[in-house]
């Protein structure tokens, strides 16, 4: 698998309605980034801008330095994971896996066997003939991770896939993510919502307010106290909201 690959926003302008966006950011490659800022920021418009989900209305989408801008989704060097994870209820875990390399399933030996590596890699052997319902969340999203390993594209997409897991889950989801990163170079964009995410496994920050960039740099200097102040107002904030949280599920 080739290594990562950088990913640039060049002046990249969307809009729903009257809520203008706007993204100028360049994203280093084989490194993690996390993606944080408030609620309607553009978190998830602007992965679905590198995806090819959505297609700016001005300015230019790069991967590796290809203009990608007019590319679809299927032509992108990119993986998605969603926190709905996409898989498909009728299909065992190997066929969801298998459809990474082939939409027909129509696999050789040696994409079968890179399948059951795929899987042996996020600790699911021994499940491939397992429906999706017969799983746990985290081994869902370890079906979509698996996928992830088999298609080998230089950039991986999350949009918050671990928002729903508890604490501990969300944390050796976390670690796989960061083991694989580490494995493969890939170049990863994370969405998230949760500092202490951020924190474990994201080398560089980049803060988006207002449907703009409002500060990008290194993950240690953001959560070392010396991020800008809109920032720590937002982990602040976000810190507040989860305890409050933790308080309702205790009561109930």
């Amino acid at each position: 698998m080739s290594a990562g690959a950088a990913v640039e926003l060049d002046r990249a302008a969307f809009s729903y309605g009257a809520a203008p966006l706007d993204f100028d950011v360049a994203f280093a490659a084989g490194r993690v980034t996390a993606i944080m800022g408030p609620s309607g920021s553009g978190k998830s418009t602007l992965l679905n801008l590198v995806a090819g989900f959505e297609t700016p209305q001005a300015g230019r989408v790069l991967i590796g330095g290809r203009d990608v801008t007019t590319d679809p989704p299927s032509r992108r060097p990119v993986s998605m994971v969603f926190q709905e994870n996409n898989l498909f209820a009728h299909l065992s875990v190997e066929d969801n896996v298998g459809l990474g390399r082939s939409p027909s399933l129509k696999l050789t030996a040696a994409e079968r066997a890179a399948v059951e590596e795929a899987l042996a890699r996020t600790g699911l052997a021994g499940k491939q003939k397992r429906l999706p319902r017969e799983l746990s969340g985290g081994e869902r999203q370890r079906v979509a991770l698996a996928r992830v390993l088999v298609r080998e594209r230089p950039v991986l997409l999350l949009d918050e896939p671990f928002a729903s897991l508890g604490p501990a889950l969300r944390q050796d989801m976390l670690d796989l993510v960061a083991g694989l990163q580490a494995e493969r170079a890939m170049t990863v964009l994370f969405v998230t919502h949760q500092p202490e995410d951020a924190r474990r496994i994201a080398e560089a920050v980049v803060f988006l307010e207002d449907g703009k960039v409002a500060a990008t740099g290194q993950a240690e200097t953001f959560f070392g106290g010396a991020g800008p102040e809109a920032f720590q107002r937002y982990i602040g904030s976000e810190a507040a909201s989860g305890r409050s949280r933790d308080v309702a599920r205790k009561r109930t």
